[in-house]
């Protein structure tokens, strides 16, 4: 147990090297401060399913960060439900940041890449017609085969998307978890540890951004 315990810790310091350097080149964005109001928009992935109360990674995020976050993620949803969602979410608050996990559903179902695709601009041109900041979390295409094997990818429409409407994208948190059975609770769900790893990997993406002082805290 302790040795897998090492190894796991290996593991994510080496993905958060990773990280590290493919973030080198990411454009700046403006600090949120601790305080500030950020809602997450997403499904199971952001409400936590296969972890304990305060386990999900929105849950950590908050605690790293400071920062006042609505965790708004419903189970099933999909890019279509988190639209339907959207204009009465962003009429109940100012938000400073939108951050939007969308899109796994979709492609659990086998719905039109076009019209999720649809769905998540509807979304962004929302949130940006509000002047409210908005980041996207890339989630790993279907592939029972991947996922069997750990090696997951990230669909290629988030990289299109985020290009399009200029939008920061948080890229490979997902798919490097989901493609570690050490850190799955399931086949498409992480357990806690995966969820720590994810939180990690998203906030040294925020951090690299931008959006975060490096010692941000409460």
């Amino acid at each position: 147990m302790y040795l897998l315990s090492v190894l796991k810790k290996l593991f994510i310091i080496i993905l958060l090297s990773i990280n590290t350097v493919a973030c080198d080149n990411k454009p700046q964005y403006s600090n949120i401060p601790a305080k500030s109001t950020v809602v997450v928009l997403g499904d199971s992935l952001s409400f936590g399913t296969g972890a304990g109360i305060k386990e999900d990674y929105v849950s950590i995020l908050a605690d790293n960060t400071g920062w006042n976050i609505t965790n708004a993620s419903v189970p099933g949803n999909t890019s279509a439900d988190g639209l339907e969602r959207t204009a009465a979410l962003l009429a109940g608050m100012k938000i400073d940041l939108l951050i939007i996990e969308l899109g796994g559903n979709d492609f659990l179902r086998r719905l039109p890449e076009t019209e999720t695709t649809t769905n998540l601009k509807s979304i962004l041109a929302q949130a940006k017609v509000k002047d409210i900041q908005t980041i996207l979390l890339a989630i790993p295409e279907f592939s029972p085969m991947g996922a069997a094997f750990g090696h997951l990818s990230d669909h290629t429409l988030y990289k299109k998307l985020s290009e399009e409407t200029n939008t920061p994208l948080v890229e490979n948190a997902f798919s490097e978890v989901l493609g570690n059975n050490a850190f799955k609770a399931d086949q498409v769900h992480p357990n806690a540890e995966g969820y720590r790893v994810v939180e990690a990997l998203l906030r040294k993406s925020l951090i690299e951004m931008g959006f975060l002082a490096n010692n941000q805290k409460i």
